[in-house]
């Protein structure tokens, strides 16, 4: 048996989505220490997937486990075949909550692959094979940061590679790393998770990915470039988690100018009533929507944590809805490969979370 475990990520967003520049997208992002994807895997006949009843996301927030069992299903049967396998018995043991700004599916697709193939003595090599499996096709850093963690900015793709039709799965290559910084051992990321609806993912994900390609604004990639180049790369570079914070929460507002027409604003309802709460607390240094949201993360240190916390909570009070809040560290290992497998989930939990039963709104 082998197990792969691995945080989640936050998708601070992109450089460039605009055909004017020479390279597309060009992502930043963060690995986590939690909430954290467990994958189980041992040889077998045959592609058996069950999910821990604990692994499953409530079916009215963001997926149900028979979702996560589905999703599962298909990318060990892909693992299976692209490792020249008759199959695996997978048992998802923790999974995290689908479409919500995490990285739910390619951090379930590579800890599958890895786990398939550590089962079967094979080397995983995730960023070969991940585009097989459908992922890391426009953002590089759910690969990289499932690899070795910390703070990633990868390099994109030539724009004279952009196709107006999604590329049949495996016919691209997973974006290089043009940077990686360690994240210093004191800074701490707050998760607000609104109970609102998934974000988007799929066909739906690439029709608003495509028009906001085919619409966008030059002017904005130059703006990112500058504040990537003058504040970000050397914020992380220095430790100086009040300037990342700021930095990357501006790189979101950008990244937002891009997408207003498909999420309805610079965030998606409700998360920019979150994020303004959180930009005038004193212990959150930026805030902003990860991904297609609706989670939203929060920059602070461990000094502050306590005090980013009861912020969060404020937050989703004050934007009528419920949720979960938390503060975790960053990941500076990438994911965990274990070839014996069969001990008990790794403990990852967050240093400090509450949870508010999800709803309608308070």
């Amino acid at each position: 048996m082998a197990r792969a475990s691995v945080g989640a990520r936050l998708h601070f967003g992109f450089c460039n989505l605009s055909l004017s520049h020479e390279r597309l997208y060009g992502a930043l992002g963060v690995g986590l220490a939690a909430p954290r994807a467990v994958v189980d895997a041992e040889p077998a006949s045959a592609v058996r997937v069950t999910v821990d009843e604990a692994a499953g996301t409530p079916a009215e927030s963001t997926g149900s486990a028979a979702a996560v069992r589905d999703d599962v299903r298909g990318y060990a049967t892909a693992a299976a075949d692209l490792l020249g396998v008759d199959g695996a018995r997978v048992a998802v043991r923790e999974s995290l909550p689908r479409h919500a700004g995490l990285g739910s599916g390619t951090r379930l697709a590579a800890a599958t692959l890895a786990a398939v193939a550590t089962a079967h003595g094979e080397p995983p090599r995730v960023r070969e094979r991940a585009p097989a499996l459908g992922r890391g096709g426009r953002s590089g850093v759910g690969v990289a940061t499932f690899e070795d963690g910390g703070f990633v900015l990868d390099a994109g793709h030539p724009t004279a590679r952009f196709t107006t039709d999604r590329p049949a799965d495996g016919e691209w290559t997973v974006p290089p790393v043009a940077a990686r910084h360690q994240v210093p051992d004191d800074w701490r990321f707050l998760l607000v998770e609104p109970g609102a609806d998934a974000g988007r993912s799929g066909p739906a994900e690439d029709d608003a990915m495509r028009a906001a390609v085919e619409r966008a604004d030059p002017a904005l990639a130059d703006r990112i470039g500058g504040t990537v180049t003058r504040r970000v790369l050397p914020a992380v570079a220095t430790g100086d988690a009040e300037a990342f914070g700021a930095a990357v929460a501006e790189i979101g507002r950008l990244n937002g100018a891009w997408y207003a027409d498909e999420q309805g604003g610079v965030y998606r309802p409700p998360v920019g009533a979150v994020v303004d709460s959180l930009s005038g607390a004193a212990s959150v240094f930026g805030a902003g929507q990860s991904s297609w949201g609706p989670t939203v993360y929060g920059v602070t240190d461990a000094a502050r944590a306590d005090a980013a916390l009861a912020a969060g909570e404020r937050a989703l009070d004050r934007a009528g809805v419920d949720g979960e809040v938390s503060v975790v560290r960053a990941s500076n290992d990438g994911a965990r490969i274990d070839a014996a497998g069969g001990a008990d989930p790794p403990s990852a939990d967050p240093e400090r979370g509450n949870t508010k039963p999800r709803g309608d709104g308070a």
